[in-house]
């Protein structure tokens, strides 16, 4: 409690020895000297403040609010503040945040874990009871002085944010000003600033109390009382209302989101209350948020409730791949395993002279071999980060793109290894050598995809936002196609092998065309997404894969496929992720002026 309210109010008092007072001492010294009366900048300024010919650094203007703050912090704790949070808004940048650490240094406070404020709310709706399942979405708007609106995804480790927008004029300063406009009838309020931050003060009194009430008497300081009533409140917020709702709607659609996608919004904030906000919110979005007990509270309640949240490495939370994501990883497992056992069972040696020997191997089979390996240990990606991070002391780890960037690195390594490890069987099977062709058809044909998966890794590592769809599905190889590609390659190897089954010649030939056509399509299912356009250009594709069908042309089908997948991965970095989320600059932009 400050001077017996829950909280400190904006505006301080400098001393002419340059001392700045907060709350009641404040409005007490300001009797004497008006001028000195001054409300505390809610935005990082940049150099001193002259105040009635005294300077004063902006740091220590902001900091003083956080001097106060320990002061009564250490009365009610009996001892030193050791743990400090302090919350910010979500468009906040790096410059912001290193300025509110010099703030939090300056007024004697060790060094501050900085809170974004939807992630704050959030993290208090968990412990509350809310339930929010680990990939639900979340839109939060704090509503304080500004406005902020945020979109937050939950991941295994904690919430991040997907989105943000904000606006320092849609809040309830903008309500006071309407108000204190509408209560003196569009005079100006008399000069000093006593008087202008005590008539501030009533008009802030009277929208609280509106809320609640029909109608208040207002005391105006020099002037007659005024008597407000709710219509004067509901005119005043309207267009703050709308504002909010408006920035509810873009914030959704910045994460390229719709209504049905969202698991709840949830207003905060001192200015949560006002009148229709929550309808206004429900028509733009298509969803009823919800307003808590004491929502100006609810952030700073949450920042206390984020410390127990990810402490350690063991407290990351390893989530179960459901079966859409096991099907994705075994179905291309286990047609590389299938692929590989059919190149060793169906190739044959061939003696020359008992001088030298060679073997007829599928080095296309080899290669779709290669190939499947790679794609279903990526399938694997965001599984196999999410047990490194389990075990990594590393901080960047236990963030969404930390843990899919380092899974897509060990799923390359993984897959890279599997692919080498079935040439070296391979050669060690027939007794050759494992630097030939061996090597040459595991390796080659997936280094493109291992080049572009590189690049993913690297932009997970440092993206914002989760693609639509989570990173599961981003990884996820289109299955259809993998089926096709392995049933295709598997008939045209049994085609090669006709001279075994002389009266099955004709059917086996047959095979060996549909096979060459299964491949055809499944290059075309890999880089075209609308059903229309894969009929149209699977049918040429098709005839050209089922007229070259020989010995000497599965390597160039398989080299076909290895690229068509690459392409596709290719497609997958740039139209979901490096892809813009939303028309303009300010998707991920905006910064709140002072939210409750």
């Amino acid at each position: 409690m400050f001077d017996g309210l829950p909280f400190l109010p904006s505006v301080g008092y400098v001393s002419p020895d340059g001392r700045v007072w907060m709350g009641q001492p404040a409005w007490q010294a300001a009797g004497e000297q008006p001028s000195r009366l001054i409300p505390i900048p809610r935005r990082p300024a940049d150099g001193d403040l002259v105040v009635d010919g005294t300077a004063v650094e902006a740091v220590d203007l902001a900091a003083a609010p956080l001097r106060r703050v320990v002061t009564e912090a250490e009365l009610v704790a009996g001892g030193p503040v050791a743990d400090v949070r302090l919350v910010v808004p979500a468009g906040w940048g790096p410059r912001r945040r290193t300025w509110m650490r010099q703030v939090a240094h300056r007024a004697g406070l060790a060094q501050p874990r900085l809170v974004e404020a939807p992630v704050a709310v959030a993290q208090l709706l968990l412990a509350t009871g809310t339930q929010i399942p680990v990939g639900a979405f979340v839109v939060v708007c704090d509503v304080g002085a500004g406005a902020e609106v945020t979109v937050l995804r939950r991941g295994s480790s904690g919430f991040e944010v997907l989105a943000t927008l904000a606006d320092s004029d849609a809040g309830g300063e903008a309500v006071d000003g309407a108000l204190a406009t509408a209560f003196t009838h569009g005079q100006e309020v008399p000069a000093g600033n006593v008087v202008r931050w005590a008539v501030a003060e009533s008009v802030r009194v009277a929208k609280e109390a509106l809320v609640s009430h029909p109608a208040v008497t207002v005391p105006m300081d020099g002037q007659a009382p005024v008597i407000a009533n709710r219509m004067m409140l509901e005119e005043a917020a309207t267009p703050v209302v709308r504002r909010v709702a408006d920035l509810a709607q873009q914030t959704v659609a910045a994460a390229e989101l719709t209504g049905d996608d969202l698991a709840g919004i949830y207003c905060v904030g001192g200015s949560a209350h006002l009148p229709h906000l929550a309808a206004a919110i429900a028509e733009r979005t298509g969803v009823t948020p919800t307003v808590g007990v004491d929502p100006q509270f609810a952030a700073a309640r949450g920042a206390a409730e984020a410390g127990a949240v990810v402490s350690g490495p063991a407290q990351v939370e390893v989530v179960v791949p459901p079966v859409r994501r096991a099907v994705a990883i075994a179905v291309p497992g286990f047609a590389s395993l299938c692929l590989f056992w059919q190149c060793i069972v169906t190739a044959e040696k061939n003696n020359a002279l008992s001088v030298h020997y060679w073997v007829d191997f599928n080095w296309g089979g080899l290669a779709m071999a290669a190939v499947s390996a790679l794609l279903a240990c990526l399938a694997a990606g965001t599984v196999l980060g999410s047990l490194i991070a389990a075990r990594s002391p590393t901080p960047d780890l236990r963030t969404e793109g930390g843990r899919v960037g380092v899974g897509i690195l060990a799923a390359l390594c993984l897959g890279t290894a599997i692919a080498g490890l079935y040439a070296v069987v391979a050669a060690q099977y027939f007794g050759l050598p494992v630097g030939g062709s061996f090597l040459r058809w595991a390796l080659w044909p997936i280094v493109p995809l291992v080049v572009i998966a590189v690049v993913m890794a690297v932009i997970a590592a440092r993206q914002s936002r989760t693609p639509h769809g989570g990173w599961s599905a981003l990884l996820a190889a289109p299955t259809g196609s993998i089926v096709a590609a392995a049933l295709g390659m598997g008939l045209i190897q049994y085609s090669l092998t006709a001279d075994r089954w002389p009266h099955l010649l004709v059917w086996i030939d047959l095979a060996g065309r549909l096979g060459g056509l299964l491949l055809g399509v499944a290059m075309v299912m890999a880089l075209v997404r609308p059903l229309m356009f894969r009929l149209i250009v699977s049918a040429p594709v098709a005839v050209i894969g089922a007229a070259i069908v020989n010995r000497q042309a599965t390597g160039i089908l398989a080299v076909g496929y290895a690229v068509a997948v690459a392409v596709w991965w290719a497609a997958r970095v740039w139209t979901p992720i490096l892809r813009p989320a939303a028309p303009g600059p300010a998707a991920f932009g905006g910064s709140l002026g002072g939210g409750g």
